[in-house]
């Protein structure tokens, strides 16, 4: 009996558990699609201090209006700002990140998208390295 009681416990724990791993998506073939010209952004080598801001530009390639619900950065030092009005079907827009230029060395960064589009969520991602000062040339 406690063999069983046991096997039933172990199948409906290992289903929660598969559960939980499933993303979300919109199986709707006419969702919002992102199309963005690139998922990363290089700042390359900037000085420390130098303009942070850097831009993803997108178009919405599905057959209905984008809604972009939240963005949240992986850390506080990358600020997203996005357009919160929905975006119609072949309109494009852009998404502002600003990183913190007074923290030196590399970084990598992920910003995540939380959308109706088609893929549910999309992961950007900004690299780069901030120097102390500009290299002698």
């Amino acid at each position: 009996m406690k063999k069983i009681i046991f096997f039933i416990a172990a199948i409906i724990i290992s289903v929660q558990i598969s559960a939980q791993d499933k993303v979300e998506t919109n199986t709707n073939p006419n969702a919002p699609k992102f199309a963005f010209t690139s998922d990363v952004v290089d700042y390359g080598e900037i000085i420390k201090g130098a303009d942070g801001v850097r831009y993803f530009d997108f178009v919405n390639d599905g057959k209905e209006p984008l809604i972009i619900s939240n963005i949240r950065s992986s850390c506080g030092c990358t600020v997203p700002e996005y357009q919160k009005t929905p975006i119609g079907p072949g309109e494009s827009s852009q998404i502002k990140v600003k990183y913190d230029t007074k923290r030196t060395g590399p970084f990598k960064k992920t910003i995540t998208i939380y959308s109706n589009s088609s893929e549910g969520t999309k992961i950007l991602t900004i690299k780069g390295k901030i120097l102390r000062e500009a290299k002698n040339k």
